[in-house]
């Protein structure tokens, strides 16, 4: 398809000018499908990756093969936003409440996923070894996003909602560890080297130093950005801090997501400042947009159906429903082992898998890059699973996430769950129903934050109301004027 839209590329155009469309092209039809998903009630990940696979080499192919290979840096800049905003909910003084309870409920659900799904992929279906394993390792991944979107807007809150986003962020320090042990143990199977122990600490220690170089990160941060900045100083500020990171690194060929979650961790607990991750929250869309797209173009739609060298005589299709299936087993499973551990309340205990089974963002970059070190088939195939996977999670798993909160009573829609009231006024008579209405009314008044005007909201609203009384004056009949 391209070669209609470019007829002479890349004789007659300028390489830049196909850059620039593409990007726009991908911006713009990512947020055309986000219309038709709203509308289906299905979270925007899913359009993203759709589009991708519409607009990509496996259909319409509109994007230029250059332009996807010349975007290999999406997946590092992207998991460096999502790690830094999964740092926010990494406070120290929540965390002391649970104190080892988070650490073992997760070690748990995460590492019960990748041992289950490796010993179906490898042992029974007779998978590589070296894509089980890494497939294995990206199954402990949660999708912080999913998750946090659902708790915002239902409002959540309580012991529930506290343990789940604890178990979330650390979850995908598990994850990348045991993706970081993977990889070095499947790229020796697939060169032929010999097995050592150094291969396995290696990048264990590698991302030690990179947790301690993206606190000092954090900490320079702090000092950089107060009260003082301007908001636009402080996200350009926050933004070279993030852009630095992964370069760094991408010299030092690690992933940049546990640093940036140490960096945005030190940040928060230093300064407890959320206005920050705010901003960077209105930033990031567009980029996190085009990494979900350059996914879908990356996506092997073909493969599904056909048995690959990987995969022996079973087809991707249904090595993808296996995996999708088996890990939600193993979440499941071994967070209901690991609140039974911890001594979690009940309702934790029943519902906590519920909310972990979304998966996007985490594992989708951790196979771009796990497909750019291993390559071949090998590399596709991971990635292609991941990306068939990802979409049938974000499917369910916003709506699972949703349940789990309702049934652990984390939030309701009834005003008397919201807020309480005393049901007996001093001298001890039962109130009316309408009393308690009323202040039930009266104290959610109380709790809304109070609207603030910025300098450049007053600027502009006097110069409206100027412009406003000028052009009523011009309009206002002869004879009702003052003499």
């Amino acid at each position: 398809m391209i070669q209609y839209l470019y007829p002479h590329y890349p004789e007659q155009y300028s390489s830049v000018a196909v850059v620039i469309i593409s990007v726009a092209m991908m911006l713009f039809l990512g947020f055309l499908m986000t219309r038709i998903t709203k509308k289906l009630k299905l979270p925007n990940v899913t359009a993203y990756i759709v589009t991708g696979i519409l607009i990509g080499p496996f259909c319409l192919d509109l994007i230029p093969k250059e332009v996807v290979s010349g975007s290999e840096f999406l997946p590092d800049i992207a998991l460096a936003f999502i790690a830094f905003s999964t740092g926010e909910f990494f406070r120290f003084s929540t965390i002391k409440q649970n104190g080892l309870k988070v650490v073992v409920i997760t070690l748990f659900e995460a590492l019960s996923a990748t041992v289950l799904v490796f010993l179906v992929t490898h042992l029974i279906l007779g998978l590589n070894l070296a894509f089980s394993i890494v497939l294995a390792a990206l199954a402990s991944a949660t999708a912080p996003a999913s998750t946090v979107m659902t708790i915002r807007q239902t409002g959540a809150k309580g012991d529930f909602v506290d343990t789940l986003l604890q178990v979330v962020a650390l979850d995908d320090i598990v994850g990348l560890m045991a993706y970081s042990i993977a990889i070095s143990i499947a790229v020796s199977s697939v060169s032929g080297a010999s097995f050592s122990i150094f291969n396995v600490l290696k990048p264990v220690l590698s991302n030690a130093g990179t947790i301690l170089l993206g606190g000092l990160f954090g900490l320079l941060l702090k000092f950089l950005i107060d009260e003082k900045r301007s908001k636009d100083n402080r996200l350009i500020i926050s933004i070279a801090f993030i852009f630095a990171f992964c370069g760094v690194c991408a010299l030092l060929d690690v992933s940049p997501l546990l640093g940036c979650m140490s960096m945005s961790t030190v940040y928060i607990n230093l300064t407890g400042d959320d206005k920050l991750f705010k901003q960077l929250n209105y930033f990031s869309p567009p980029i996190l947009l085009l990494f979900f797209v350059r996914s879908g173009l990356s996506f092997d739609l073909g493969s599904l159906v056909n048995a690959s060298g990987v995969s022996g005589t079973t087809p991707l299709l249904l090595v993808g429903i296996i995996y999708f299936v088996i890990r939600i087993l193993g979440k499941y499973g071994g967070s209901y082992i690991g609140c039974l551990f911890a001594k979690k309340d009940k309702k934790i205990r029943n519902y906590l898998g519920l909310a972990l089974i979304p998966q996007a963002g985490v594992a989708i970059g951790l196979s771009a890059l796990g497909a750019r070190t291993l390559g071949g088939e090998i590399g596709n195939t991971l990635q292609t699973i991941i990306l068939a996977s990802s979409v049938l999670y974000e499917l369910i798993g916003p709506a699972c996430g949703k349940l789990a909160l309702y049934l652990s009573g984390s939030y309701s829609n009834r005003i008397e769950d919201i807020v309480e009231v005393p049901h007996t006024d001093e001298e001890g008579n039962p109130k009316s129903q309408v009393e308690l209405l009323i202040e039930r009314i009266q104290a959610i008044q109380k709790e809304l934050p109070e609207h603030t005007i910025s300098e450049e909201e007053q600027a502009f609203n006097t110069a409206a109301e100027e412009q406003y009384e000028l052009i009523m004056s011009a309009r206002t009949p002869r004879g009702f004027r003052r003499k």
